[in-house]
């Protein structure tokens, strides 16, 4: 009878545990499910509020470009001496008549 009882017990607890752990899977699949859409939405947000930062500096440019346009090409080659000499072992050759180094010859050039 001993036997028997505890058999019946050992039995129980093994379909608990087995319905704990299908519970917990559940409970897992349903919280990964949650996460990924969470982060699904928030990539999709932070789509969207790039998309809306690009295009505003894009019409800011724009409009500083059509205002200044002289300047607008001086800040554009600041960047491009930037990009184009960030290391010091890079080499460019260029003829000095180049516009490249238009503002760097003469700095009364965005003067008019």
């Amino acid at each position: 009878i001993y036997q028997r009882m505890r058999a019946e017990r050992e039995a129980v607890a093994r379909r608990l545990r087995s319905q704990g752990q299908e519970e917990a899977e559940k409970l897992r699949a349903s919280a990964d499910y949650e996460v990924t859409r969470t982060l699904a939405e928030a990539e999709r947000q932070a789509r969207i509020t790039r998309g809306e930062g690009d295009a505003e500096a894009a019409k800011l440019f724009a409009n500083a470009f059509s205002q200044d346009p002289d300047f607008y090409a001086f800040i554009r080659s600041l960047r491009a001496y930037e990009a184009s000499f960030k290391d010091n072992q890079d080499v460019l050759v260029l003829s000095p008549d180049s516009d490249f180094f238009r503002y760097m010859k003469s700095p009364d050039t965005l003067r008019k």
